[in-house]
């Protein structure tokens, strides 16, 4: 084992395993960021307006709570 050979192609081996862990954990963290930034800009916007469909169902679901409260009060419609 006192091939010098064997000690630079082991030292190779190394170093390149090392880089396929660097450049992995760059990844990881470029994509970590990037969700983050995604967060932040979604956080940042104005909420959504409801649509017309969602609107009516609303509307739909208030009326049936106001015949309730009548059926409960005991108010003849």
């Amino acid at each position: 084992m006192s091939d010098p050979q064997i000690y630079i192609t082991i030292a190779i081996a190394t170093l390149a395993g090392l880089a396929m862990l660097v450049h992995a954990a760059l990844n990881g963290w470029r994509g970590w960021l990037q969700l983050k930034s995604q967060e932040l800009r979604l956080a940042n916007e104005p909420p959504a307006t409801p649509g017309a469909g969602a609107r009516i169902e609303i509307a739909d679901l208030k009326e049936r709570i106001r015949k309730l409260e009548a059926i409960a009060a005991g108010v003849d419609l």
